[in-house]
């Protein structure tokens, strides 16, 4: 945990403020803030190498425990887990006369998840979580768990959207006790699960960003939270389409993201085949009353015609028998 006087300070760097590595000398001129946590405070930069993302803090443990995962995850082939790693160094504050950690990352261009989803539409909650999943599968067979994981550290990038994530602040081994967490998307918070990282406990957090994503407003938790959550789903439209997936997640049933992938897709795959057969059931409908139509339609032309031969005829007999007189 950072001081907080230190921090203050550190949220407050002005535009332009220009930091120097210790050990490294690379410069960047701070833009300004990203976001701040526990253990740090993220700015936009300039580099030599252009954007960046520098997070400063004053606890090294932290920062040396993030920049391992981001090594790590730097390893794994064909998916990225994370953003780039490009330095690590410390700088020296000479506002508080101590020495400040700070690490560089890829700066990952792109749109926060609610508000990506407020735009596009419900819709594409499905379709990003399904990428996060896969995602999720990746980080846990390589023995790591998320932990903090929230709207906010999820950007949607390119125009082919693709989910990405972001601050491995929480990034827990498996089997210790979470770092960091966000009481929202907590299963301890909710009384559904203790705090161990292991899979389930990503997955309970992607089931309550589901609901957060379709409710927009995170609300506080009542006496039975199980009990609450499950009303929620119920509630919306677009939750009910999957609330088996959801329920499971949220009471852990699920040990593997894959799993849970794979229940999704099927729910989606479902409800389109259900879409499509109502959609052929209207067409078919349709066509039915517009046949039943153009029978009348014909029947009536019939008759029509008929009637205006038939007057024909009549006028032609008085006609004729007019003549006869």
């Amino acid at each position: 945990m950072m001081n907080n006087t230190l921090k203050n300070h550190l949220c407050k760097l002005p535009s332009g403020y220009i930091i120097v590595g210790k050990w490294h000398k690379h410069s960047y001129k701070m833009i300004k803030p990203l976001g701040k946590g526990a253990n740090g405070v993220v700015y936009l930069a300039e580099s030599s190498k252009g954007l960046v993302a520098v997070k400063l803090s004053d606890n090294s443990t932290a920062i040396t425990s993030e920049v391992n995962v981001l090594k790590h995850f730097s390893k794994v082939q064909g998916v990225a887990l994370g953003p780039s790693l490009l330095d690590v160094d410390d700088w020296f504050d000479p506002y508080s006369k101590k020495v400040v950690c700070f690490y560089v990352m890829e700066y990952i261009k792109g749109e926060d998840f609610l508000s990506f989803i407020q735009k596009r539409g419900k819709e594409w909650i499905v379709i990003l979580i399904l990428q996060l999943l896969s995602d999720l599968e990746k980080l846990h067979q390589e023995g790591w768990v998320f932990g903090d994981l929230k709207p906010e550290n999820l950007l949607v990038v390119g125009q082919a959207p693709k989910i990405r994530l972001l601050d491995v602040g929480g990034t827990t081994l498996k089997g210790r006790a979470i770092k960091e967490f966000t009481e929202f998307y907590d299963r301890g918070y909710w009384g559904m699960g203790s705090r161990k990282a292991e899979p389930s406990y990503d997955l309970f957090s992607v089931a309550m960003i589901m609901i957060n994503a379709c409710y927009l407003k995170r609300f506080e938790k009542k006496e039975n939270g199980r009990e609450q959550l499950i009303k929620m789903i119920g509630a919306d439209e677009t939750l009910r389409k999957y609330r088996k997936v959801l329920v499971r997640a949220i009471d852990g049933k699920y040990e593997h993201a894959r799993e849970m992938h794979q229940e999704l897709m099927a729910a989606v795959i479902d409800e389109s085949s259900s879409t499509k057969t109502k959609s052929r059931s209207n067409q078919s409908r349709k066509r039915s009353v517009q046949k039943r139509y153009q029978k009348r339609k014909k029947r009536s032309g019939v008759l029509e015609t008929a009637l205006i031969v038939m007057f024909l005829l009549f006028m032609y007999v008085m006609y004729l028998y007019g003549e006869l007189l």
